[in-house]
Order: structure tokens, then sequence, then C-alpha cells
């Protein structure tokens, strides 16, 4: 696998705060990597940095070529990076096809023309949507708009999707609806970045995961092996039994 995202050295400030510091992290083509973390620990902040959204120093490389300041939004968007933000950012009072048909705008003004292609595909993967196509925004459920916002970051035809608290508030059969649809997306090539308070959802379908602690990577490796790490089990996976986190305890040293 290549190296599709590497962050390096990345500090972000809030005026004097220094929400992130130091932060390294990696993702290659074909992963889905799960960054978890406590409320405040510098997880949005990263992604509205890694968009364009915020300023930032360090290093950071996207396919190959490093992004400079002046790569704003709409030009990361043209290099195939997609965000779908926490507070979703739907227009409320359009309809859910023209939600979706605005994710396309970004390849419509480089030539393409294949945006119904796209989209009879969003349709494919959220059959709701297709149901929907004619309703408000606004007239959907929760884990509706959440589907609608991730379509719309597909119409973009991103080669990475990062993605902010995709199960925030969601009902526990929905969360699985749509992270079973982060592996789908994740056999079709895209490479995913996911931020979740929802750890035991995240590590799951993860490949590899970064635990962010008040602006610091405090852990990270491989996804199954952070699931049994006794701190993210007694952290962020809740205490399931005495028993997992002394075994984990013993498989550590």
């Amino acid at each position: 696998m290549s190296r599709l995202l590497d962050v390096r050295n990345l500090s972000i400030n809030h005026g004097k705060v220094e929400a992130v510091r130091n932060l390294d992290l990696h993702l290659d083509e074909g992963q889905i990597v799960s960054l978890i973390g406590p409320n405040g620990a510098g997880k949005t902040t990263l992604m509205a940095a890694l968009i364009g959204l915020l300023p930032s120093t360090g290093e950071v490389s996207y396919a190959g070529q490093p992004l400079q300041a002046h790569h704003g939004v709409a030009q990361r968007i043209d290099k195939g990076m997609a965000l779908v933000p926490e507070s979703r950012e739907l227009f409320g009072l359009m309809s859910v096809e023209d939600n979706l048909r605005l994710g396309a705008f970004s390849r419509h003004r480089q030539g393409h023309r294949d945006h119904q292609q796209t989209l009879d595909e969003v349709f494919a993967l959220f059959p709701r949507m297709r149901e929907r196509r004619e309703q408000a925004a606004c007239t959907l459920s929760g884990g509706e708009r959440q589907m609608l916002a991730i379509g719309r970051a597909l119409m973009a035809k991103p080669r990475l999707l990062m993605l902010d608290e995709p199960s925030l508030g969601l009902a526990p059969r929905v969360i699985g609806e749509i992270f079973d649809i982060f592996k789908t997306l994740r056999e079709r090539g895209v490479s995913i970045l996911l931020v979740e308070q929802n750890a035991r959802a995240a590590l799951k379908i993860s490949d590899y995961g970064y635990v962010l602690e008040v602006g610091d990577i405090v852990l990270h490796g491989d996804a199954t092996d952070l699931a049994q790490n006794p701190r993210v089990v007694e952290s962020y996976l809740g205490r399931k039994s005495s028993s997992t986190a002394t075994e984990a305890a013993r498989a550590t040293g």
C-alpha cells in the first residue's frame, strides 16, 4: 500500500491555546484509520486543519505532494479530499437530491460530467436517499441526515473521506448500517479517516488507530491491538469485564 496522507510535527493554535502539538499521523491507500479520544482533545480541530479551514504548522503531504497554507478548502477537495463535519452542514430547505448534486460541484467545475452516474452509486449505497430524493433535507431523521451528508461528500468522488463523529446522536442500528457502508467504501478504494467517540465501533472496522488526549497522540497502533490495550479498554471501551483488562495487561508484558 502507498501512503496517502502523511502528517508530521503538526501543531494548531486557537489564539494562545495550542490545541494540537507536534502530531504525527499517517494513512495508507485503502485504509480506515480511527482517531479516538475525549471531548476537547483536538480531534475536530485536526480535521478542520487537514481540510484547510484552520492554519497549522508542520508538514502535511497528500498523495505524495505537500499541502501548503495557500491550498484552501476548494483546492483540497479538487485533489480528492472530503470532510463530513459533525454538524453535517446540510441545506435544510433544499431537496435531498439537490443537496447531493451540490456535492458534485467541484468535479463539474473541473470538466467532469459524470454526476448522474455518481448519484446512482450514492443511491445504491443509501436506498433511503433515493426514496426521499424530493424531500427537504430538514424533514429527514438524524440517521438519514448523516447518510445524506456522507452521500454528498461521496459525490466529489474523494480518495480520502474524513468523518467527524458520524455516529453522534444516532441509534445503534443506524450506526451499524453506516459503519457497514464505511467497510464497503474501503473495499472500493476509498480511504477513511474517522474521528469517533464510539471507540468500540470505530476500532472494530479500522486498520489502524490513534488516541488523542489534550492535543497529544498518547497511543497508536493496529486497531486490534489498541482494542486490547488496558488503557483503551478502561478509558474508551468501558469495563466489559475485569478479566479482559487483566488478560490485555498480561499480553503487553
